[in-house]
């Protein structure tokens, strides 16, 4: 209902009974749109319409008494029949009231219910055939229907405390009212209800009692509702009383401290301008610097903005936009850097003394990026620390290990709560200039899922065509990261993005041998481990013995990562007598070794092992480094059926059916009869099940040892072999073959058989890494064979 619509009960002692025959025919009826007309109760209502109007004035000058119904929608501006309900009430006009506009409030008295027969006119008003309804009252002594209108008085009178729109003054009046069916009528007409239809269902009950359980029904609903909003109100309320309290607070915090001359907020303003007078950055960064001053200016620190908004203005202002180092491109001094801080690795240090010389001449870094690649612990990191002590530019390192969110890169957009610039933009930040070294470590190890791929973010910083205006989502400003030196470690190139792989230089950090790793030990390791440990360098000497006998016997990399750690836990051995007082032995022996590290924790395989027929010695790459690998093959009764064990991969598996097929296939060349393969089964097993191995180089290994077992002719001592082949014989080159060799050599191998295109390679190594092995270059198996079995 409307604000024009009120509701007065009449007395009590109303019991006007009306029959069809006290009535006009056909009954005049008024349409009422927000409104149901209750038996007993007074209703005035504005009526607009010109067919209501006129339908008032001609009832109040006659007989006064009309009908009211409700309409089903009250949207509708012209009802027909069918838009009106069929039970209403006859209703009295007890007075007219002119309004200034020209409609008129009607006052309307309702008499009895009734239901409507049949409709007759339509103009110039409605008027219909009617029959009265009467109400089923319950008897006096009905003690149930006493309960049910004790809980309508208490339903009203908790619905009067919730609601805004009933006056208190109506709980008084309900409470003055002792007729039941009056007090049912009034409620009825007076509750607030959700649905204006559950009021016309209130009406069309004739039964006073089920009104009643129906009307407490309607209560109880409208209470639960009314509670929740109260609810959410005080709530609110709350809220809004507490930010208001903290905004005076801070307003009067903030009078406080203009009075005295320490607004914080200004401080900061300050801070941030003097920052920025002698910052050199370019023009389109200045100008957004100003814009967001000023929108920093007119926030209040209360405002959650605001800590976002002074980060932002920090990282701006802290930036090396156009600040640089300057270099020192000296390459006699970059060399002597290099070789302080390294051993070895002399084909490494040339490429990097050649990078640094393109970098002298052009003035710019506009050359492919960096990517050393090898084994872990042969000093990957440690070699960019090294490029940027001998440019005495800033070193920053970001490790991408694990890396799966594109925003780690780029920065996340200020919209988000926590947000912050990516790791290449913090990390510049770190170095304070626009210039320095920054290494991306294990950039084989990025990963992609949901939230983006961190290598093709990675695409656009390192290409020196596209950094120049790399564009961090959180600044939203181009950054220029051409003059940043990239260098990227990597165990393994072939998980890393093809893309990306292809804007790298590669550069290989094979692995040490044994008497690089002593060296190592003696200049670079053992001093450092000493001064770590509160030592002095005269308190302990280790003797060359004992450096080897770490090597070999507790140690198994290409590296130097493990010989560092069992170093320095002798050493912690020797702080702890010198600490304890005891007898305390400068020397270090290899019986103190042993004492110290206990057994020996690795089992390098000899090649002396290797004395059975069936038996062949192959060369395999790990990650961390090169591997001897023993084939086994053994022969037992049964119809040419193939086993393999070992935890051979799928392409490892097929090098073995591929061996079995041409030693078949070259069955009288070999000597061998073909009744034997349809006699024997053929087992081929490669030790150490449970490490899992894969890979085309061992095919020719396999051929070998399958060859070696059907003509009972043994491999020769001190050879081992690596490469590929094919169902024709022939042999293909493999990769690792400067790792391969140093497993050789640890393995007291003397002959290598390789295919001759892999010739190239073996040409490239030091010749040191080479002493004592000869090497024998083949192109198909028949040459392997007749090499390697007696």
């Amino acid at each position: 209902m409307g604000d024009n619509i009120g509701f007065i009960p009449l007395n009590e002692d109303f019991s006007e009974s009306f029959t069809e025959k006290d009535l006009p025919k056909p009954l005049p009826v008024l349409a009422l749109r927000n409104a149901v007309l209750f038996p007993a109760v007074v209703m005035p209502i504005t009526v607009g319409r010109e067919k209501s109007i006129k339908l008032i004035r001609e009832s109040y000058s006659g007989s006064r008494l009309v009908g009211t119904v409700g309409q089903a929608d009250p949207k509708v501006e012209e009802p027909e029949y069918n838009d009106l309900y069929r039970v209403g009430t006859l209703a009295r006009v007890l007075k007219i009231f002119e309004m200034p506009d020209g409609a008129i409030t009607v006052l309307l008295q309702g008499l009895q219910r009734f239901a409507i027969d049949d409709f007759v006119q339509q103009e110039p008003f409605f008027a219909a055939y009617v029959r009265m309804l009467a109400d089923s009252e319950p008897s006096k002594s009905d003690k149930n229907f006493e309960a049910i209108i004790g809980a309508v008085r208490d339903s009203i009178s908790k619905m009067i405390k919730f609601s805004s729109h009933l006056p208190p003054e109506a709980s008084f009046a309900i409470r003055n009212i002792e007729n039941n069916r009056l007090l049912i009528n009034f409620v009825s007409a007076n509750i607030e209800l959700e649905n204006h239809s559950d009021r016309q269902v209130l009406l069309e009950i004739a039964d006073l009692k089920d009104r009643a359980l129906k009307l407490i029904e309607l209560l109880s609903h409208e209470i639960q509702l009314m509670e929740i909003k109260n609810d959410i109100q005080q709530k609110v309320r709350l809220e809004m009383d507490q930010q208001q309290r903290e905004y005076f607070l801070h307003q009067q915090i903030k009078t406080i401290q203009d009075e005295l001359g320490n607004n914080p907020h200004d401080g900061e303003v300050e801070r941030l301008t003097e920052k920025a007078v002698s910052k050199k950055w370019p023009l389109y960064v200045k100008e957004t610097f100003e814009k967001e001053l000023n929108k920093f200016e007119k926030m209040t620190p209360v405002g959650g903005e605001f800590s976002v908004q002074l980060n932002y203005l920090d990282i701006l202002t802290d930036l090396p936009w156009d600040e640089c180092s300057q270099d020192n491109i000296d390459l006699i001094r970059a060399k002597k850097v290099l070789d302080e801080d390294h051993f070895g690795l002399d084909e490494v240090k040339e490429r990097i003394l050649e990078y640094l010389a393109v970098i002298k001449l052009k003035g710019n870094l506009k050359s492919p990026i960096i990517c050393f690649h090898g084994p872990p612990g042969v000093g990957k990191t440690s070699l960019g620390k090294s490029i940027a002590r001998a440019l005495e530019r800033s070193f920053g390192r970001i490790s991408l290990g694990g890396l799966h969110d594109e925003a780690e890169i780029r920065g996340h957009r200020r919209t988000y709560i926590g947000a912050m610039p990516g790791r290449i933009i913090q990390t510049i930040n770190r170095c304070k200039t626009s210039n320095p070294v920054v290494i991306l470590d294990e950039i084989d190890k990025v990963g992609s899922d949901f939230k983006g791929d961190p290598s093709s973010a990675l695409l656009e910083v390192l290409d020196p065509e596209q950094n120049s205006t790399f564009r961090d989502n959180y600044l939203d400003l181009d950054y220029d990261l051409s003059r940043v030196m990239f260098i990227t470690t990597a165990n393994r190139i072939d998980t890393i993005h093809p893309a990306l792989r292809d804007r790298m230089e590669m550069i290989n950090l094979p692995g040490y041998i044994s008497q690089e790793k002593m060296e190592i030990a003696k200049r670079h390791l053992i001093p450092k481990a000493i001064e770590a440990h509160g030592m002095k360098p005269k308190q302990m000497v280790f003797e060359d013995s004992a450096i080897e006998t770490i090597i070999d016997e507790y140690t198994h990399e290409s590296g130097v990562r493990n010989l560092d750690k069992q170093i320095a836990k002798i050493i912690r051995n020797k702080a702890k007598v010198l600490a304890l007082g005891e007898k305390f032995k400068r020397k270090v022996l290899p019986s103190d070794v042993k004492k110290i590290l206990g057994t020996s924790k690795i089992h390098n395989e000899k090649i002396d092992d290797n004395n059975f027929v069936g038996v062949t010695t192959g060369l395999a790459w790990t990650e961390m480094g090169g591997e001897i690998l023993f084939v086994e093959a053994s022969l037992s009764p049964g119809k040419s059926n193939l086993t393999l064990t070992g935890n051979l991969g799928d392409v490892m598996k097929e090098s073995a059916m591929i061996a079995l097929e041409y030693v078949k296939a070259h069955a009288a060349d070999l000597n061998i009869s073909e009744e034997l393969f349809e006699k024997k089964n053929v087992h081929i097993h490669v030790p150490e099940g449970a490490i899992p191995k894969d890979g085309p180089s061992a095919g020719i290994t396999m051929i070998t040892s399958i060859a070696s077992i059907f003509t009972g002719r043994k491999v020769k001592t001190g050879i081992a072999m690596t490469g590929e082949i094919t169902l024709r014989g022939k042999v293909l080159p493999v990769g690792g073959i400067k790792e391969k060799i140093l497993a050789a050599k640890r393995a007291g191998v003397s002959t290598i058989i390789l295919s001759v295109d892999n010739k190239k390679n073996v040409e490239e190594i030091k010749q040191e890494y080479l002493a004592g092995l000869s090497f024998v270059y083949i192109r198909t198996m028949n040459e392997a064979l007749n090499v390697a079995l007696d």
